[in-house]
């Protein structure tokens, strides 16, 4: 079967999804949650050999990624769950009002429709995602990459197997061929697929955007910054610098660049530096921090806007804040930056003058992640700004059509 025809079957089966009850969708949730509790010994079969292939050409961040165990499993399970009990939003009403006329017009929530997910490394995005958009009455196309085949096919049977359980069409929720050649069809079936959703590294992203003809919402690529102004609490800033980038650095709200006022630079950077370098990270300097961390690498141009996902660290010293918003301006992604400072007035005009999805003041980047926001879970972290920006939960999954009720009206 061609990618389009699997699309075609999506769009055909997702008015079933939309239309039904918060409980059906509710109910299949659990049932999927419960099939892939079951399925278990399979899954993790299937994604053992996924890892063994993969352990020998990709690098260990990547194998880290997709690699499962019982409890990464049992997470994904919990999560399935927590969608579940999540508010419904589809048909919420978000405004209404009536015209002079006595029009009476209702702006509803509805779903997006069929949603493309193009991923890589992690199997746990096929049913983090296909929860996510079943909940909010989407369909879903999982185009996971090779060397996560296996895992997400054996994921996907236990999906399958929750849906028919449920009374709910299978095709609402597919596992794509893990090939480019899938791919590049998924990206060109206009008309079929609503929106590309990519999740993965910046090589992945990047292609996607430049060759999909259907709409993508950019997520995910995270430059993220953390800065330490003059007037920060070297002690605070100590903490919030080894949680941005020790906690797990091979995520996209990871720290990748440390900036450092020139004038707390040599109180604080020989300090963290000998933390960051006790847990294992590779540290890139400029020429000034690289006097005070001697045994450090010399940062090179290309540094400043690498995502790493691993543990390497590029730091910069700056001569104050307007040159810390500059590099910001030409290396970061539009993801999350911090800045740590005692200073309001230096923290209010970070806030207001970083162009991020997140800024933060005295706080971790690592917060940037639904869950952390109070959304429950998320499909990705959006890097753009037209539709949805940020961490995107239910809400971000919806659009929303307008209902007009009139006693006959006509337009003069």
């Amino acid at each position: 079967m061609t990618v389009q025809e699997m699309a075609r079957l999506a769009r055909d089966a997702q008015p079933a999804l939309g239309n039904a009850t918060a409980a059906q969708r509710n109910r299949a949730l659990e049932e999927i949650a419960r099939a892939v509790e079951e399925a278990a010994p399979a899954i993790l079969a299937a994604n053992e050999a996924d890892v063994a292939a993969a352990a020998d050409h990709l690098p260990g961040p990547m194998v880290a990624r997709l690699r499962l165990n019982q409890k990464k499993l049992q997470g994904i399970v919990e999560g399935v769950r927590a969608v579940a009990q999540l508010p419904e939003v589809l048909g919420e009403e978000m405004a209404a009002w009536e015209r002079p006329n006595g029009l009476r017009i209702r702006k509803v929530r509805v779903p997006l429709g069929v949603i493309g997910m193009i991923f890589e490394s992690r199997p746990g995005v096929a049913v983090d995602a296909s929860a996510l958009c079943l909940k909010t009455g989407n369909a879903v196309l999982l185009k996971g990459g090779r060397e996560a085949a296996r895992s997400v096919a054996a994921l996907g049977e236990a999906i399958a197997t929750g849906l028919e359980r449920a009374d709910l069409p299978r095709d609402v929720v597919q596992v794509l061929p893990a090939t480019r050649e899938a791919a590049a069809e998924l990206m060109g079936a206009v008309g079929l697929v609503d929106v590309l959703i990519p999740r993965g590294g910046a090589g992945l992203i990047q292609a996607v955007l430049s060759q999909s003809r259907v709409p993508v919402i950019e997520t995910g690529t995270g430059v993220c910054h953390t800065y330490v102004h003059k007037a920060a609490d070297l002690e605070m800033a100590r903490k919030v610098v080894l949680n941005a980038k020790l906690s797990n650095p091979a995520v996209c709200n990871a720290m990748e660049t440390l900036l450092v006022d020139r004038e707390v630079a040599a109180a604080f950077l020989p300090r963290v530096a000998a933390d960051l370098k006790e847990a294992g990270v590779e540290l890139r300097c400029c020429p000034e921090s690289l006097a005070l961390i001697p045994d450090a690498k010399a940062a090179q141009e290309e540094d400043w806007a690498t995502e790493y996902n691993d543990l390497i660290l590029s730091i910069r010293v700056v001569d104050g804040l307007d040159e810390a918003l500059s590099h910001i301006r030409r290396y970061g992604t539009r993801h999350s930056e911090a800045i740590i400072t005692a200073d309001e007035a230096a923290a209010a005009r970070f806030l207001a003058e970083v162009d991020a999805a997140a800024v933060y003041h005295n706080a971790s980047t690592r917060f940037t992640d639904g869950g952390e926001f109070g959304f429950g879970a998320e499909i990705g972290i959006s890097t753009q700004k037209l539709h949805a920006r940020g961490p995107m939960g239910l809400a971000e999954l919806t659009s929303y059509k307008y209902l007009i009720l009139g006693q006959g009206q006509v337009r003069e």
